[in-house]
């Protein structure tokens, strides 16, 4: 069984596909080139809640939900959370 520790221990295994960066720029309107550096910082948040069902981690912060490969450690995906 996982724990958000795996996560978090992994980090510096964080990383993205070039169509990732542009989809996850797009979905969240960020204005920063350096997607995966956001996305780890948000990750390391004390009030990150971050689960994990199936292959995928997703971590629940600020309103946005982030996809993460829990094999690759692959940034999926990044979006709104719908209300």
């Amino acid at each position: 069984m996982s724990t958000p520790n795996e996560l978090l221990n992994n980090l510096d295994k964080l990383h993205t596909t070039e169509l990732g960066v542009v989809r996850i720029k797009r979905n969240l309107s960020l204005d920063t080139d350096d997607v995966v550096g956001w996305c780890r910082d948000k990750i390391k948040l004390d009030n990150a809640v971050i689960t994990r069902n199936g292959k995928n981690w997703y971590i629940n912060i600020d309103a946005c939900i982030i996809t993460v490969n829990a094999y690759s450690y692959t940034i999926i995906t990044a979006h709104k959370e719908k209300r």
